[in-house]
């Protein structure tokens, strides 16, 4: 498969790298200016750093693309995609079919990215650099948790998808105790204590009691910060924001039950260190300072506990035209896999029939050598003798004295009387030795 185009290509759309994975533009050459009416007609290797993508990782960037192009599906659609494909997003759907293994890589080399740009955003705080390289990293990690959400909200509808047609697929008493079964579990995953606020006067304290091991009574929103800046660099980062929810999502989610799901688990901490950035947060840098934090704290809403936090279940990521529609396209792309499948099949026995005719001739064409053998055999034995290398004809040394009789057809029937018998050698006269 020719890689350059599509590997090229592929750089080309910044939501496809943000569902699959996340890259971090450090540094960005000038753009280059070009006509908005014409594209450019390089590709390959020019393109990939001719398109300004805003993205400068070219080695992290490949190694999403070699991850991508193990699966056989997804490196299909690349190859047959073009540019306008991979921009208007179409591309970008065919990584909800691809490989579980496949999708564990991509996970992992995004989970290492956005470690890496958390780290960065802090350096640049203190590195006075550029504002808008600075703004640009920030919109990068907006643009990942949107991504993500996305993500979450096909994930809940894929699932409730599945769910309804294995329902659809079971008869009334099966089905009833199917749907019996799910509530059941429903209602075992919403019997949970009560969930703080995250960043709330109430969450932060127990926090302090349960993990920290001190007073309730003595809380210090200054210590805390202090005890929870785990790196000591004067800021909150988002790693040590959503650490301190760990103790609220245990509350939910709990691995060992079947009825808890931890890509939900994984959308609550989302959730929740979006609220704690949205109240906190005010300047937007995605950090929290010191001031920040307490200032967050003198607020009213910091001691109100109110009904406590709605988790997932009570705000459902889709709704039901979405849901439909993704059914829509589910059963498009289900139709378009049949077809393909067929395609295949038929294919598949035309060239069997291929093979089978092609083995029937090569039959036939032995069968015809043999014949000509046979033929030239029988030939050389009705011509005699084949002649000598110089074209003098071999006889076989006869070894007896035997004469050779005539051909059948000349022989005659002759009388006994006139077959002559040869004469008898004439006898010499003796000599009278007396006489002598």
């Amino acid at each position: 498969m020719p890689s350059s185009g599509p590997r090229a290509v592929l750089l080309l759309l910044p939501l496809l790298l943000l569902r699959a994975v996340l890259a971090v533009p450090l540094e960005r050459g000038t753009p280059q200016q070009e006509s908005p009416a014409t594209e450019s007609p390089v590709s390959g290797p020019a393109l990939l750093s001719s398109q300004d993508t805003g993205l400068y990782y070219h080695r992290y960037l490949q190694e999403v693309i070699n991850v991508l192009e193990t699966d056989g599906h997804f490196r299909e659609k690349l190859q047959a995609a073009n540019a306008e494909d991979i921009k208007s997003g179409k591309l970008s759907r065919e990584l909800d079919f691809v490989s579980h293994h496949v999708r564990t890589k991509l996970d992992e080399l995004k989970r290492q990215e956005v470690s890496r740009l958390r780290m960065l955003l802090k350096a640049k705080m203190d590195a006075e650099q550029e504002p808008s390289k600075q703004g640009q990293a920030t919109r990068d990690l907006a643009q990942y948790d949107a991504a993500h959400h996305e993500e979450f909200k096909r994930y809940e509808m894929l699932k409730e998808h599945e769910r309804r047609r294995y329902l659809e697929s079971l008869g009334e008493e099966q089905r009833k105790e199917a749907e019996r079964k799910l509530e059941e579990q429903q209602r075992r995953h919403r019997e949970h204590p009560k969930v703080n606020v995250p960043g709330s006067q109430a969450q932060l304290k127990e926090v302090w009691e349960e993990l920290d091991g001190l007073d309730p009574n003595r809380f210090n929103p200054k210590t805390f910060f202090i005890l929870h800046d785990i790196n000591s660099d004067g800021v909150l980062d988002e790693q040590e924001l959503e650490a301190l929810f760990t103790k609220e999502l245990e509350k939910v989610y709990d691995p060992k039950n079947e009825e808890d799901d931890m890509r939900e688990m994984e959308e609550e901490r989302l959730r929740m260190r979006e609220h704690v950035m949205k109240n906190v947060d005010t300047n937007q840098d995605r950090l929290v300072t010191l001031e920040e934090f307490l200032a967050s704290t003198q607020r009213k809403e910091f001691g109100d506990t109110g009904e406590g936090w709605e988790t997932v279940e009570m705000h459902p990521a889709y709704t039901e035209e979405e849901l439909r529609r993704f059914e829509e396209e589910l059963a498009a792309r289900e139709a378009e896999l049949n077809a393909k499948a067929q395609r295949l099949s038929q294919e598949t026995e035309a060239l069997g029939r291929s093979q089978g005719r092609l083995e029937a001739q090569k039959r036939e064409l032995q069968q015809a050598v043999l014949q000509m053998e046979q033929r030239k055999q029988q030939q050389q034995s009705q011509n005699g003798p084949a002649p000598g290398p110089e074209g003098q004809l071999k006889f076989s040394q006869d070894t007896d004295d035997a004469p050779v009789p005539a051909p059948a057809g000349d022989q005659k029937d002759v009388d006994p009387s006139e077959k002559k018998v040869p004469d008898q050698p004439p006898e010499l006269p003796r000599l009278d030795t007396q006489h002598l």
